[in-house]
């Protein structure tokens, strides 16, 4: 099959007009084996000529998904709300989902693959979730900051072991899981930090960034490694 082809969603600066992606994804992306290919943000119905060219989708991070998508109105102060990014993100998942293309969800990668898949969010963590972790660090980026527990027998589980430490750089989190997904590792306060499809379905979401932090950890190099894999397969 060759090289497999991945497609990376990309986020927008709107007052800029540029479309643009840390570079940190692409990195590991190749580093694991494969060909990243940058989907900027356009109408949803392009969704299923962008999946053609793919073997595999990986979900970005970037600012939150507008509460609308999810069916309720905005409780918290949000940051960057996109809902032309939102819209586009939601329909590729679900058209990935439909047909079983092998995804990786990162931050708030994991929060559109829940509400594609049915489920919602907590609009700001501090506030919704009493004596939860500061789950935003100040630390750089690349420095793990909490640790997280994995649950036995997922795939998570066996790339990373039981538990891990992980950067974390969010205010949202998952609430109600969507349909066909189950948690895969949550951190000390409870909050949602990995999902996984059910059954044979090939898709990994995790709440931290695992592109920040690859080239010390084998464990996070492993994780895309194991994506790429699944892609080519």
């Amino acid at each position: 099959m060759g090289t497999p082809r991945i497609g990376l969603t990309c986020d927008l600066d709107p007052d800029r007009g540029r479309i643009i992606l840390r570079e940190s994804y692409c990195q590991a992306i190749l580093a694991a084996g494969g060909l990243p290919l940058l989907l900027p943000v356009v109408a949803p119905e392009a969704a299923p000529g962008y999946l053609a060219l793919i073997q595999g989708l990986v979900l970005t991070g970037g600012g939150d998904i507008a509460p609308s998508f999810f069916g309720a109105g905005a409780t918290a102060v949000l940051h960057k709300v996109l809902p032309q990014r939102d819209a586009f993100e939601l329909a590729l998942t679900r058209a990935a989902l439909a047909v079983g293309k092998p995804i990786l969800a990162i931050c708030r990668g994991i929060q559109v693959l829940n509400v594609a898949a049915g489920g919602d969010l907590y609009q700001d963590i501090p506030s919704e979730i009493a004596g939860a972790l500061n789950h935003d660090q100040e630390q750089p980026r690349h420095q793990p900051f909490h640790p997280i527990a994995i649950i036995p027998g997922t795939r998570l589980a066996g790339l990373l072991g039981p538990e891990a430490m992980v950067n974390s750089l969010h205010h949202q989190a998952v609430r109600r899981l969507g349909v066909g997904l189950r948690v895969a590792a949550t951190a000390p306060d409870g909050v949602i930090e990995g999902l996984e499809g059910q059954g044979q379905n090939l898709v990994v979401g995790v709440q931290w960034h695992p592109e920040d932090l690859y080239t010390g950890d084998g464990r996070q190099k492993a994780l895309f490694e194991y994506f790429v894999e699944m892609a080519t397969e």
